[in-house]
């Protein structure tokens, strides 16, 4: 039984990890967080840990993030960077357990920081899935501000549509005001489910602040890098991640690519997926939709999401293993 958090150096900077493992023979599933900058050991650890049952699961805290906030210059936080830390990290793993590959998950931008890993640097990587999946940097913020005003001006909110008129639309998928706007749209989203359908869920404080402040999870450092570490991250990231698209980006894969998403999802707005499902090509991939959930299926449905997660990846396990590769 392993249940370990410790500092691992990736490309030259100490990182946060939490390792849990009842058996050290199962597969290996390596998290990789949205934002960037909203880390989610809380979740994994928490909520997630029945899939310890089937994983060996790893949460990690990105460069500039959390408990990897210390000592993060802003001219490292490109994308470029932080595939090769995912790299890293990923061969690290497979030799700290014996493994030739291990599977990886991303939700939101972690989809995005998965897709390029898996296009990258597949050597180690036995499968893909992503949630709340991002396409297209531009055309995620222009759907998702057009839907929050939408809903907005259905429900007659003079506030939100003052607020959002306020910070125009983005130009480019870039807010004007920058992080501060951008933070004005996401609220106001959340606001009217394009987050969660949930109502517990509605407001941003409730849906991602509250859990991770009470799960006991972060150490008063690693919150204190969380706190510090969203604003700067996202802020030194986003006009990149704004510019990208995924099917011109990372057009093919060498693995089976999974995504499970969330048809209500209007954060990374689910209308963009199937498109992109269909011109991206990989040796075996599914898209399966989750009527009921938004952005993070795997909180709004989270049965059906982990009893589908366990089967598809046991299924490439068995393949994998058939081949005398070890996962």
């Amino acid at each position: 039984m392993i249940n370990t958090k410790f500092k691992v150096p990736l490309g030259g900077l100490p990182q946060k990890i939490h390792i849990r493992s009842l058996d050290e023979e199962n597969p290996v599933l390596l998290f990789l967080h949205g934002g960037p900058g909203v880390v989610n050991r809380h979740a994994i650890m928490g909520p997630h840990a029945d899939l310890l049952d089937t994983f060996t699961l790893v949460g990690w805290d990105q460069r500039g993030s959390g408990g990897s906030y210390w000592g993060a210059k802003p001219e490292t936080l490109t994308v470029q960077q932080l595939a090769a830390d995912t790299a890293e990290l990923i061969a690290g793993l497979c030799a700290r357990f014996n493994k030739d590959k291990l599977f990886i998950i991303g939700g939101s931008w972690g989809s995005e920081l998965g897709t390029h890993v898996a296009y990258q640097y597949p050597e180690h990587i036995a499968a893909y899935v992503g949630f709340g999946q991002v396409v297209n940097g531009a055309e995620n913020e222009r759907l998702s501000y057009e839907f929050a005003l939408r809903e907005a001006e259905a429900a007659h909110d003079a506030e939100s549509i003052k607020l959002l008129t306020d910070i125009g639309a983005p130009e480019n998928g870039v807010y004007r005001g920058g992080f501060k706007s951008m933070m004005i749209q996401r609220r106001v989203m959340t606001k009217y489910g394009g987050y969660s359908q949930d109502a517990s869920k509605r407001s941003y404080f409730d849906a991602i602040v509250k859990p991770i402040l009470l799960s006991g999870e972060y150490s008063l450092t690693d919150l204190i890098g969380l706190i510090k570490g969203y604003k700067y991250v996202l802020t030194a990231m986003w006009d990149e991640i704004a510019d990208i698209d995924l099917a011109t980006a990372c057009p093919s894969f060498e693995m089976p690519y999974f995504i499970f998403d969330g048809r209500l999802d209007n954060n990374t707005p689910a209308v963009l997926v199937e498109d992109y499902f269909n011109r991206i090509a990989a040796p075996h991939k599914e898209l399966i939709w989750f009527d009921a959930a938004g952005h993070n299926p795997m909180g709004d449905e989270p049965e059906r999401f982990k009893t589908l997660l366990r089967e598809k990846l046991r299924d490439v396990a068995a393949s994998e293993q058939g081949k005398g590769i070890r996962i």
